[in-house]
């Protein structure tokens, strides 16, 4: 039946995968030779497969492709991101609808508006931004410079109220220098994202980045990602101390020993951090509760209940 899937994860998220294939020339990335070009799935089909998942109890609809920012240019002829997250806020029993993979240099202002004024749409973007110097966005054709990077970041955290922002960047590219590397260290310190993940540069047969090698010396890469995930930790405490005291919602993913393991609305999946909840606490997995944040450590939050 159309619409029709089983979990893989907990019942009560999902992902939902609304696009195959990616246009983007990336150099790096072999996706576009493997999947082929970008392919939209349709509104209506979206909307069946949801009301589907949220039949099963799916409460968080976490949505995925090659390039979510992507959505409807080959269907609808524009850009339709917005749309697409209204139309999904709009089946009854979805809760949380968080947007991952966006693609930086084309991201449509009305999925930005969508996120701001919807409240089941998280304010939570995930941009994989891959580096910031000119020179290694221009070998890994990335379509971005990093004058137009800072204006998209200053844009989103404008438009949007408490915004999450997590990134993923790309260490060891071939051109990558010493200069390159540190101009990225100093924008990491500089933008204080709240997520961040690194991955060393890996050489994709057929990928138009081939030809240029794999000359960075592993041990050169793993000193760059050691370094700028120290970067970010320091950054991560500085902003997980600011939550205590405060109040966030969270949805419970499991029991795990003395705790349940909880994640608010700025923490996706298997790549973010985690909210810490007592066991002795009276929760049920799967729900959503407001909770009081007490303690913190570098990645992580500790919570009580919120029993008014």
């Amino acid at each position: 039946m159309l619409g029709e899937r089983e979990l893989t994860s907990p019942k009560h998220y999902a992902y939902i995968k609304i696009s195959e294939g990616c246009d983007n020339p990336c150099s790096f990335c072999a996706i576009p030779l493997i999947r082929g070009g970008y392919r939209s799935k349709s509104i209506e089909d979206l909307v069946t497969e949801t009301k589907s998942l949220s039949a099963k109890g799916v409460k968080e609809l976490i949505i995925i492709g090659q390039d979510t920012t992507e959505y409807g240019i080959d269907l609808y002829g524009k850009r339709n991101l917005g749309e697409l997250l209204d139309r999904l806020s709009e089946v009854d029993g979805i809760d949380w609808i968080r947007l991952l993979y966006t693609y930086p240099s084309h991201f449509p202002i009305d999925a930005i508006e969508t996120i701001a004024r919807n409240k089941k749409v998280l304010n939570y973007v995930d941009v994989p931004l891959q580096h910031i110097s000119d020179n290694v966005l221009k070998g890994m054709q990335r379509g971005i410079t990093k004058r137009r990077t800072i204006e998209l970041i200053e844009t989103l955290r404008e438009k949007i109220p408490n915004l999450t922002l997590r990134t993923t960047f790309i260490v060891g590219f071939p051109n990558e220098t010493e200069q390159d590397f540190n101009e990225l260290c100093e924008f990491i310190t500089e933008t204080k994202f709240d997520r961040v993940g690194v991955f060393n540069y890996s050489q994709e047969d057929d990928t138009s980045g081939y030809p240029l090698g794999n000359p960075i010396p592993e041990e050169v890469k793993i000193e760059r990602n050691n370094t700028l995930m120290e970067i970010q930790k320091e950054i991560s405490a500085e902003i997980n101390s600011s939550f205590v005291g405060k109040n966030l919602n969270v949805i419970v993913d499991r029991l795990e020993g003395e705790y349940f393991i909880t994640r608010s609305e700025r923490d996706a999946p298997e790549v973010d951090g985690e909210v810490l909840i007592s066991n002795k606490e009276e929760i049920e997995i799967g729900n959503i509760y407001n909770v009081e944040i007490i303690d913190y450590n570098d990645y992580d939050l500790f919570a009580k209940l919120n029993k008014e």
